[in-house]
């Protein structure tokens, strides 16, 4: 290690925090289209804000039509590791107890504010080591540049715009994971079910509708009788929130569930309101029909809790990427319709036959038409190459824990990159809240973070 290095790091960690804090006041939430600010006037601003500072820190900046941005180290190196970060943020959301959510406080050895760690916070912790190496006068012999994209969280058309202008770097990593390193990234695999039916009875479910994004278990269901009071079966009321962990509200003809939402690639972290909203259709007394049929038979492809894919036979699991999951994330039951889609993030065995065309025979088998956009194969960099050895050896060198390879279910900004992992920033064993109220990011996991992050770039390129 460098302890030059590190000891300016220590000495500027006051100021790290005070340009993550000002970063994070502007709310770059993607938002409408104007003239050249193609995400809306907050990443616009985000973006010229975070390449101001890398200006300012020395570093020669090129802007690429506002959508994505970048900064070299020292521009007539030849071009080796990128480092790719950005500065959009999901929206603030409700729920905050700590600080609003862009106001950045320190409380406690913490910051907290929308984006402190995902991804505003680790961005600056990059482009800290780079200003130490370049302040500490170290020479690399190879070049560094961070990426500063504008659009992650939806879409990721900043980088495909980068990626049409300019070739992939020989090794990139992003600050945009946890530690120590991600170097499988799931593929994934979703498809909806639809089926008509008829409903005759005049005590019957008028509407039923659950989630929001195919990417998240709903946390909110809501169902619509006719007929039938459901408050007048506290009974039943009682025994789904008992059996499922959700609450219920009933009011007049309408019931509301509300769970636990959680992302599709952790879908056992939820409590699916969707599933337990048709869970409590089943044991209300309604008439049988065509309708119940049909969700009877729903809640065996998909039980609730159960989020293996075994329903709809496409279990599986391999050492090196663990086991696949399978959430059904968006719901919709109205005038002789149904419709359920699911979100299956998949292990490197996963393939069209052993997943795709098998959830298709059992699917079509139990009545229901099925549709799917295919499935996206998994991002892998091979655990032994030298890149990954050497971002390891950085981690382990300066935080003194063991260094290992994760595999995700979620995708990460480097999953369409031949030779990118995630690095980074935050801890093992930390939830730092990212996409939720009170996201925070620990002062001291930030400190650690840019040392690891100068040590890298000295193993990569110096």
């Amino acid at each position: 290690m460098n302890e030059k290095v590190n000891t300016w790091i220590e000495a500027h960690q006051r100021e790290l925090i005070e340009d993550i804090r000002a970063l994070c006041a502007i709310p770059s939430v993607r938002g409408a289209a104007k003239e050249g600010m193609p995400f809306g006037e907050g990443p616009y601003r985000s973006l010229h804000y975070a390449l101001g500072l890398c200006r300012k820190y020395g570093f020669e900046t090129k802007n690429y039509e506002n959508y994505v941005g970048a900064a070299d180290f020292d521009a007539s190196l030849p071009r080796t590791l990128d480092i790719l970060a950005h500065t959009d943020v999901v929206p603030a959301g409700e729920g905050w107890t700590v600080t609003e959510p862009f106001q950045v406080v320190e409380r406690d050895g913490r910051i907290y504010g929308r984006g402190v760690s995902d991804d505003k916070g680790p961005l600056l912790c990059a482009l800290y080591a780079m200003r130490a190496l370049k302040e500490c006068s170290v020479s690399l012999k190879k070049g560094v540049r961070l990426i500063v994209g504008a659009d992650e969280e939806c879409g990721s058309s900043d980088i495909v715009k980068y990626y049409a202008a300019e070739p992939e770097a020989e090794m990139t990593f992003s600050p945009d994971g946890e530690f120590p390193l991600i170097n499988i990234e799931k593929g994934q695999f979703r498809g909806t079910l639809r089926k008509r039916y008829q409903e005759h009875n005049a005590v019957r479910l008028l509407s039923m509708q659950a989630g929001v994004a195919l990417n998240a278990v709903p946390q909110r269901a809501e169902l619509r009788f006719q007929g039938l009071e459901p408050a007048s079966y506290p009974d039943i009321l009682a025994s789904v929130e008992r059996d499922c962990g959700v609450e219920l509200h009933a009011s007049g003809d309408t019931v509301t569930v509300t769970g636990v939402s959680a992302h599709a690639s952790t879908p056992e972290n939820g409590r699916n309101a969707g599933l337990a909203a048709l869970c409590l259709l089943t044991r209300l007394p309604l008439p049988e029909s065509e309708l119940l049929s049909a969700v009877r038979t729903l809640l065996r492809l998909f039980p609730y809790q159960v989020t293996d894919g075994s329903g709809i036979g496409i279990r599986m699991e391999d050492p090196e990427s663990h086991a696949l999951s399978c959430t059904l994330d968006l719901f919709s039951i109205a005038e002789g319709e149904m419709e359920f889609s699911f979100d299956a993030r998949t292990p490197v065995m996963a393939t069209k036959e052993n997943c795709e065309e098998q959830a298709r025979r059992v699917i079509e088998a139990a009545g229901f038409a099925f549709t799917t956009p295919g499935m996206i194969p998994p991002h892998v960099v091979p655990s032994d190459s030298a890149f990954v050895q050497k971002l390891l050896g950085a981690y382990e060198a300066v935080t003194g824990l063991r260094g290992e390879c994760l595999a995700i279910g979620g995708g990460t900004y480097v999953h369409e990159l031949k030779n990118g992992v995630a690095f980074g920033a935050v801890l093992p064993g930390i939830d730092t809240k990212m996409h939720g109220a009170d996201e925070f990011f620990d002062l001291d996991n930030m400190l650690l973070a840019t040392k690891v992050y100068a040590e890298a770039i000295l193993a990569l390129c110096g």
